[in-house]
């Protein structure tokens, strides 16, 4: 069993069945009901499998505008800031693999070892987390905000990540270690509480893609983590493709209003407030123009229905 699909808590003795009706307890069929806006793809534990495309394109979009639509869609707890961040203009973006530790406890922990072992399970239970990564994905750990001993990763763990997830970061809601050599990591983007050259220690891995709190944020297995300088979003998977293409035609407006400035066909003050119908009749031909550039979002939000 490469994914543990629900809290390791509920199965520490052999023959323990799964509480299913438990607050917490998710295997892939409880990720499905508890994300039911999610109508593609999924993986074999359950997580919503955005497609790599889209993706790739929210890269380009800001963490306000990600916030934006959540928000209209009532998800307000999705943002936490205050990181310390590694790259000079750091972007991440990928599906969210989720992990959450607590304080440690011997005889539970000891069964958390005892059930790893039989699982064929190998070295630290930090390693067990990074062995269920694919390309795509982005390791989410909720540490209790835990940085000395608390130092989910080093430099070898952070090459392991990178090279399972196609070159992604991590979002550790703890600490993390080895600063200079994770930094050489290419596009290695790291947001963590801090740095300390501690070990990871008197914690214990209560579960695997399960819902975790971020900070103020509600984080779900397969959400799209857009990570920047503001700090980190959790995007519903269901909303990843409005969030995407809200934003790219928020930036057809943008595109459009810098052209017509340098060629100074308008002031700023014309542009910078309410366009005037001019303004709006020259936006609308200057998209006819675009033709098949557009995407059928952006037809139905820019031109259907347009009166000028």
């Amino acid at each position: 069993m490469k994914n543990l699909p629900f809290l390791l808590l509920t199965c520490l003795l052999p023959g323990m069945p799964a509480l299913f009706g438990q607050v917490g307890v998710f295997n892939a069929a409880d990720l499905a009901v508890h994300t039911p806006g999610w109508k593609g793809e999924r993986f074999a534990d359950g997580r919503p499998k955005v497609p790599e495309g889209l993706l790739e394109r929210m890269k380009a979009v800001s963490i306000e505008e990600a916030w934006s639509v959540c928000r209209r869609h009532g998800f307000v707890n999705q943002f936490e800031g205050n990181w310390h961040i590694t790259g000079d203009n750091p972007v991440l973006v990928g599906r969210a693999v989720t992990a959450f530790f607590q304080p440690l406890r011997p005889d539970v922990n000891d069964a958390i070892n005892e059930r790893g072992k039989q699982e064929g399970r190998i070295g630290a239970q930090n390693s067990w987390v990074i062995d269920t990564l694919v390309k795509g994905d982005v390791i989410v750990v909720d540490l209790m905000g835990k940085v000395v001993d608390g130092t989910f990763m080093g430099d070898n763990l952070a090459n392991s990540i990178a090279a399972k997830t196609g070159g992604n970061g991590v979002v550790i809601d703890g600490g993390s270690r080895d600063i200079e050599g994770v930094e050489q990591i290419p596009g290695f983007v790291t947001f963590t509480r801090g740095w300390d050259p501690s070990f990871l220690a008197n914690v214990m891995l209560m579960g695997i893609n399960t819902p975790v709190r971020i900070g103020r944020a509600a984080v779900m297995p397969g959400d799209v983590v857009l990570g920047k300088r503001e700090g980190v979003i959790f995007i519903p998977a269901h909303l990843a493709q409005e969030v995407v293409e809200t934003s790219e035609v928020v930036r057809l407006r943008d595109e459009f209003g810098h052209q017509r400035l340098r060629e100074g066909q308008y002031t700023p003050g014309e542009i910078d407030r309410k366009w005037t119908e001019n303004i709006e009749r020259d936006f609308t031909e200057w998209l006819k123009a675009k033709g098949d550039q557009l995407t059928p979002y952006q037809r139905e939000k820019l031109l259907e229905g347009r009166t000028y």
